[in-house]
């Protein structure tokens, strides 16, 4: 019996577990009551318009399912930002889905709401996506519409990117099957082709309350912007449906119809299992974010066959590179190594640090992966880049400055998956967010933040100290470890996938054994954007 894996293993699964749990919560929306009113209105629930339309048996990949947890607490909260996002298949074909939550402020936007559409959009760009919007909401959520409305990433930036799309033939279909308010209503108007529920839809600039107050016209809503008016006297909708399900069967009629995408040509062969068990990543992956492992039992339990192979397997040993498969999709995959390793040179180096050695295979092997056509996976365990004079005179920065490049300027898609830390300029070097990976999630495990806690919490510590004893306070041992307590607890909150996950730092939280699925589509979706830029690095440190 290994104590320690077994210790991981049941670690891990209550991980999964509590991950699972506070899904659940969030698939109920704005709750049963609100849940309630729309079932009295006729309509299906947002979860349940993207389970009708999405074939049967499929898969369905969630973007921000956890976004906005946690906050807006003083307007009673907003899970999942009042919308639903994610890649489905509807007949056959693979697409992005988005759907208002009327139960959430009846689907009111919310400044996370527009981040949100924003992602779903943007993933749709770079994919070449067709988009499926499922309209239901109120519009700007009023008061907090200084952080919504007149920025360039807020609200307007939707409709721009309705027209981006429109002019490079990705395709847009809406369905307006609820309230479609102000500003909002150019979404659905602005897709190719817009269809709209009978007596639960409506549409217009200004409500009635709104006309009354502006021109004094008395008119109720069904009359000013329901589907009889739009679909037989304005011709601003298309199709008129009795029913949500009625609608949804019309959108499936229309995507089977779509003609086939051009493709990228990433390779891929038929899909086999990894030869060792996907389940025991649970008890390899320590339950200690300090303690080291394997990298390779990670890797061996990802890949098709267990088989890969490995690039300058000798050097530049703290992070891993190399190539192999998954569901039969060709990848370069970039790991961090998590076990102290020793250099043939006689240096000791940290698991999780990116040294210089390493730095340098990993931008030679992303270049490699560009030149072959092969698209990259990042698997981030990093605390960071190795600091001290003798990495400083070793030239690090600009070490560190080549891979960040490679990583910048790469054509080929990337995803990126962070199991454990990703602290620093290495959540940079290793493609973090802001490097534009086609899909980021985070197993339950991960921690993304600047540094790690205890060195940040000790210095800001030292910060709050100086303050302290500058307006004469006198600091005991005891108020010092009750503000370093105080401050740990608050940094360590902020580090956690769930505080990532509400603010979109990552695309979403999976059980590990999902990061073989979460990939494959994502590079599905990929291949259907051919790579028309050219792969440059321009000025490289060398």
């Amino acid at each position: 019996m290994n104590i320690e894996f077994n210790k991981n293993e049941d670690v891990n699964k209550q991980l999964v577990y509590e991950l699972k749990t506070r899904l659940k919560k969030v698939y109920q929306g704005g709750g049963e009551k609100n849940a309630a009113k729309q079932k009295e209105k006729g309509k299906l629930l947002a979860r349940e318009r993207i389970a009708y339309l999405i074939d049967k048996d499929s898969d369905f990949l969630e973007v921000g399912a956890f976004t906005a947890d946690g906050m807006y607490a003083e307007q009673g909260g907003c899970p999942s930002a009042g919308v639903v996002c994610g890649i489905g298949y509807v007949s056959g074909r693979q697409c992005m889905i988005v759907a208002n939550d009327a139960t959430v402020k009846a689907g009111a936007w919310f400044p996370m709401t527009a981040k949100k559409n924003l992602r779903a959009q943007e993933i749709a760009m770079e994919n070449r996506l067709p988009v499926i919007y499922l309209v239901d909401s109120a519009g700007v959520y009023l008061p907090m519409q200084d952080e919504i409305f007149p920025d360039k990433e807020h609200f307007g930036r939707m409709f721009r990117n309705n027209a981006i799309m429109s002019s490079e033939g990705i395709v847009q279909i809406s369905a307006i099957m609820g309230a479609c308010v102000a500003g909002g209503a150019y979404l659905p108007i602005m897709s190719d082709e817009a269809m709209i529920v009978d007596k639960t839809g409506s549409v217009f600039l200004a409500g009635s309350y709104l006309v009354k107050s502006a021109i004094g016209e008395e008119v109720d809503n069904e009359t000013l912007g329901g589907a009889t008016t739009h679909c037989e006297i304005s011709g601003v909708t298309d199709y008129k449906h009795p029913n949500d399900q009625a609608c949804l069967d019309s959108i499936k009629n229309i995507m089977s119809m779509l003609g086939a995408p051009q493709i990228a040509g990433f390779d891929r062969i038929t899909s086999v299992k990894p030869k060792e068990k996907e389940e025991e990543l649970y008890g390899i992956f320590p339950e200690n974010r300090d303690k080291p492992y394997e990298m390779m039992d990670i890797i061996n339990r990802l890949v098709d066959g267990s088989e890969f192979e490995e690039y300058k397997k000798g050097y530049g040993q703290s992070i891993v590179c190399g190539l192999g498969r998954i569901d039969g999709w060709a990848v370069g995959i970039v790991a961090n190594q998590r076990k102290v390793v020793k250099s043939k040179k006689g240096e000791m180096q940290f698991g999780g640090v990116i040294y210089s050695d390493s730095a340098d295979k990993a931008s030679r092997f992303i270049m490699n992966c560009n030149q072959k056509k092969i698209p990259l996976v990042f698997l981030q365990d990093v605390t960071g880049f190795m600091v001290g004079s003798r990495s400083e005179h070793g030239g690090i920065i600009k070490d560190g400055a080549k891979m960040v490049n490679a990583v910048a300027n790469s054509v080929v898609p990337k995803f990126t998956i962070v199991l454990g830390n990703s602290y620093g300029a290495g959540n940079y070097a290793m493609c973090g967010k802001a490097y534009d990976p086609r899909l980021i999630y985070a197993w339950p495990t991960a921690k993304i933040a600047v540094m790690g806690g205890s060195q940040a919490a000790k210095t800001l510590l030292q910060i709050q100290e100086a303050s302290l004893k500058a307006k004469g306070e006198v600091i005991t041992p005891e108020k010092q470890a009750e503000l370093l307590k105080e401050i740990t607890d608050k940094y360590d909150s902020q580090t956690t996938p769930y505080y990532a996950a509400s603010r979109l730092w990552v695309d979403g939280i999976i059980d590990p054994l999902e990061t073989r699925k979460v990939i494959s589509m994502g590079i599905e979706a990929a291949n259907q954007s051919p790579i028309t830029k050219k792969f440059s690095v321009g000025v490289i440190q060398t």
